[in-house]
């Protein structure tokens, strides 16, 4: 079983940053696939980013690219989501993931094993 905590989340205006961290705990995460998914009230669930193991290959939803960075920190069974120049449509409860038993389409929720109990986003405008 593998658990994910994400901090980080909390209300800015618009254009500022924040900084969403995923520990994982109960097993290591260094070798799976990663990313964070998120939620608004009255909305579908949607891809937000991704990561490879080992950090060489990252992939964003087009509505985020150029803004928000994904990262890890293997040593830390850690995974991180810069967020910069945000904007109010990406106010919603982010969710990170794990692609632990199965390995899959980095963009499809439905490969993901473990899911983060999310943390809320708030950008005012």
């Amino acid at each position: 079983q593998v658990q994910l905590v994400e901090s980080g989340g909390g209300l800015v205006q618009a254009g500022g940053s924040l900084r969403l961290s995923c520990a994982a705990s109960g097993r290591t995460v260094s070798s799976k696939a990663m990313g964070w998914f998120r939620q608004a009230p009255g909305k579908e669930r949607e891809f937000v980013a991704a990561i490879n193991w080992s950090g060489g290959h990252t992939y964003y939803a087009d509505s985020v690219k150029g803004r928000f960075t994904i990262s890890r920190d293997n040593a830390k069974n850690t995974v991180y989501l810069q967020m910069n120049r945000l904007k109010p449509e990406d106010t919603a409860v982010y969710y990170c993931a794990v692609q632990y038993h199965r390995s899959g389409s980095y963009y499809s929720d439905q490969w993901y094993d473990y899911w983060g109990q999310g943390t809320q986003v708030t950008v005012s405008s």
